[in-house]
């Protein structure tokens, strides 16, 4: 019986010799093929080798980072600007929002500067968007926290006259702090007064707790006036910021000038340049004297309670007097200086000086005064030896203006 061959060693030996064919023509191939770059070396990115780049490989986009102006969230100033920027990209927008509402602020050079200051002890957030490198919209958020501030650390600004107000030409602003500004300065440039029409003026600090505007001249009749303090948290010195901002509008009304001569005992009432009564009067006698130059009335009383004690009278003195219901009083100085209706000395009124250094009229010429009269308007005092002080009152309009400009902290 004859066998078979088999033939498996033979059949692996061409397999192996095929296989090594073409391996070697496949190595001769990779020698000559160029990338499209014109490279051949290694690394090169076309063929697949240790040296290719992917795209997981590509330098990726600079992060984008809030930069701010301050460095501490937990505590940052109310006093200095708040300014948000971007460590890489373009930043596009800025909001920046608390609970007493949102801050104000423009974009510069790709900077965003706040233009309101910050309030004490307030949580805010930062709310910005940028565009990336890459050109990639993002948006970041940056929260934080300003210093507290106590009511012994901050200033606060009582403004006359009043909002919606109507007051007489002689009327100035007048501002009154419960502490003081020793950097009156930086206050100063922060307050303004415009008015249409339009008056030059200038403030004057009485004290370090009160300063007042005025115009050169008296107002001009129906003029309308806005009043502007920006100041919240405005540093005023020695650890003291100012605690609110205020904005206020009022209006002049006629111009009523009240001309008292007390030599003549007789009181001119002008409204708007015309005389519409002369009326007789009666001032302060020796001791006692009136004083002469410009007052403005500052507040009315139909009835006021005037005691002799309050303007150093001892209750056991001769001169003393306590009377419950004086009418139609308006005062003029803080010294104790009224226009008022006095019954008592109405056969003096026009021949004598009989009073303790008011003006008094009769009943009815006072209620007819007292009227027409506002807070503001101008009483010019003649015919005495003892003239009014700057302080003493509205004494504002005894300064000429050139002095007065000189009490600006900017002049």
């Amino acid at each position: 019986m004859r066998t078979r061959a088999l033939r498996p060693l033979r059949s692996a030996h061409r397999r192996t010799t095929l296989a090594a064919a073409l391996l070697a023509l496949s190595g001769a191939l990779a020698a000559c093929t160029s990338t499209s770059g014109g490279s051949d070396g290694p690394g090169d990115g076309s063929g697949g080798g240790p040296g290719a780049s992917t795209a997981s490989d590509a330098p990726r986009p600079e992060p984008v980072r809030l930069t701010t102006s301050f460095a501490d969230p937990t505590a940052v100033p109310v006093a200095a600007p708040l300014t948000v920027a971007t460590s890489s990209g373009t930043l596009d927008d800025v909001a920046v929002s608390s609970p007493e509402g949102d801050v104000a602020g423009s974009m510069a050079g790709g900077t965003w500067t706040a233009v309101d200051r910050l309030e004490p002890g307030t949580a805010y957030t930062i709310t910005a968007s940028a565009t990336r490198s890459d050109g990639e919209r993002v948006e970041r958020t940056r929260r934080f926290r300003t210093v507290d501030l106590t009511l012994d650390e901050q200033t606060f600004a009582a403004v006359a006259p009043l909002d919606g107000e109507t007051v007489g030409v002689g009327m100035p602003v007048v501002v009154s702090f419960d502490l003081p500004v020793t950097d009156r300065a930086l206050f100063e440039k922060h307050m303004r007064v415009t008015s249409t029409p339009q008056q030059r003026g200038s403030w004057f600090w009485l004290s370090n707790r009160e300063v007042h505007w005025r115009p050169a001249t008296y107002w001009k009749a129906g003029t309308d006036v806005s009043v502007d303090l920006n100041i919240n948290s405005l540093p005023a010195g020695k650890g003291i910021y100012g605690q609110e901002s205020r904005s206020i509008d009022f209006q002049i009304g006629d111009a009523h000038v009240y001309k008292v001569n007390a030599r003549t005992h007789q009181m001119q009432v002008f409204s708007n340049g015309d005389l519409l009564r002369s009326i007789p009067i009666t001032t302060g006698k020796p001791g006692f004297t009136t004083r002469s130059g410009t007052k403005v009335i500052m507040e009315k009383f139909e009835t006021k309670r005037m005691n002799s004690e309050t303007v150093g009278i001892n209750r056991n003195s001769p001169e003393a007097y306590d009377i419950d219901d004086v009418q139609w009083a308006m005062r003029v100085t803080y010294s104790g200086e009224f226009i008022h209706a006095a019954p008592w000395s109405v056969g003096s009124q026009g021949y004598a000086n009989v009073s303790h250094g008011c003006t008094g009229l009769s009943t009815a010429d006072a209620g007819w005064l007292y009227a027409m009269s506002r807070r503001g308007d101008v009483v010019e005092y003649t015919g005495t030896d003892r003239q009014m002080t700057l302080d003493n009152g509205y004494g504002d309009w005894n300064l000429p203006f050139a002095d007065w400009k000189a009490g600006s902290a900017l002049s």
